[in-house]
């Protein structure tokens, strides 16, 4: 099998995957504190889904990044029909709720491979791991604490988020700020293009931005096949 000098990971939906139970509690806290038009629990649902697909498509479509906060707003004017008077929330306080209930209910690591395939590589190849992740409603220096508690966070020499950094992959910047930071953690040595690999989820995000840059890349999890496919 074929060892790389770096492996580069999307986050969501290739190594964790979201506690269902976060979604639900979440849209039942919007559905009591946000909702003096009484929409039911369902369209609150559909709109926290309308905002993350909508959100999503822009950042891709863009490169740049929506922020959670922006996002957290637009899900309740929508929930209100944009009546409601949006200066009248204290942001910072939902967004560090909604932290806190994503503690109640952690993501989970997305297969029960996941880390052996982690370990393996990490020991086998000798390379350095780094994550390059589009972020949504969680932020990246949440995530950052989702992955001690999961605790993988040991084996990323870098973790990059797009609300950090203000751009979203597949922009082609966001390729090359990942290509700076495995040229500073492997310095003096050089990395060529060829020894590095990018593995997710996303055919356009994940795939077609590291093809752009050069990097090699295997989608997984989206088509049928799963981590271990990284050890063949």
């Amino acid at each position: 099998m074929q060892y790389y000098r770096h492996y580069s990971f999307d986050l969501w939906l290739t190594l964790i995957k979201s506690n269902p139970g976060f979604k639900a509690r979440r849209a039942e806290i919007f559905h009591r504190d946000f909702n003096p038009y009484h929409k039911s629990l369902e369209e609150v649902i559909q709109v926290f889904r309308q905002v993350d697909l909508m959100c999503n498509a822009v950042n891709e479509n863009t490169g740049q990044n929506i922020d959670a906060e922006e996002m957290y707003l637009m899900v309740i004017s929508l929930i209100n029909d944009n009546r409601l008077n949006l200066s009248d929330i204290d942001i910072a306080k939902l967004y560090a709720d909604m932290e806190l209930l994503l503690f109640d209910y952690l993501p989970v690591i997305y297969s029960p491979v996941t880390i052996e395939v982690l370990d393996h590589l990490k020991t086998k190849s000798g390379g350095t791991f780094g994550l390059l992740s589009n972020t949504g409603f969680i932020k990246g220096i949440t995530l950052k604490k989702v992955l001690v508690e999961l605790k993988i966070d040991q084996y990323f020499d870098f973790q990059l988020y797009s609300d950090e950094a203000g751009m979203s992959k597949p922009n082609p910047a966001f390729f090359q700020l990942m290509l700076q930071h495995i040229a500073q953690v492997n310095h003096p040595k050089q990395i060529d293009l060829n020894d590095i690999i990018h593995v997710g989820d996303n055919p356009v995000a994940d795939i077609a931005g590291a093809q752009a840059a050069g990097i090699k890349t295997m989608l997984i999890n989206s088509n049928g096949l799963d981590i271990t496919n990284l050890k063949n």
